[in-house]
């Protein structure tokens, strides 16, 4: 084996390793997002994101219900104020579909379709489709975590979801 094709198998792998960092941050946040909550103990959105970070609601209809967040402080508790004990879902579950990402050394940025099932605190039910496009950079604590540098969400539409009340009761 030639010094150049070693050197790009190892780009291949390092490229590989970083999509499948950057699929695992993604899922973690998809699951502290559920309700029930789907997390690991000892998991936080606060470990997911760089201390700069920005979350930000994009087109016609989440650019004025959420805005533009950067940092930590702006970002956890806009995130929290859905989430137990507040009263918001009854059940929440995300779903991830179309997954492209692409690595270019060290930033990474991956698309999706997402869909999320909602039942709310009031029994009404919805299914919400986003386009979800978020930027990513390795971990200084090392490259096998990727954090969210950029997070965007666009709606594309919801519609509502009927439940009857034997499933809703689950």
């Amino acid at each position: 084996m030639t010094e150049s094709l070693i050197e790009a198998l190892q780009a291949r792998i390092s490229a590989l390793e970083a999509q499948n960092a950057v699929r695992k941050t993604i899922a973690r946040y998809m699951a502290l997002c559920d309700v029930p909550a789907g997390a690991l103990e000892g998991e936080s959105f606060t470990a997911l994101f760089t201390h700069d970070a920005v979350w930000e609601g994009i087109g016609p209809l989440y650019s004025s219900k959420f805005g533009y967040l950067q940092g930590h402080d702006s970002i956890i508790p806009m995130l929290q104020r859905y989430l137990p004990p507040k009263p918001h879902f009854a059940s929440n579950v995300h779903f991830l579909s179309t997954e492209h990402i692409e690595v270019d050394g060290d930033t990474a940025k991956g698309r999706w379709i997402m869909l999320q099932a909602s039942r709310y605190a009031d029994a009404k039910t919805e299914l919400i489709a986003a386009r979800l496009e978020v930027d990513f950079v390795p971990s200084p604590h090392g490259h096998r975590t990727w954090l969210i540098r950029h997070f965007r969400t666009e709606r594309l539409f919801a519609a509502p979801w009927p439940v009857s009340p034997a499933q809703g009761a689950a």
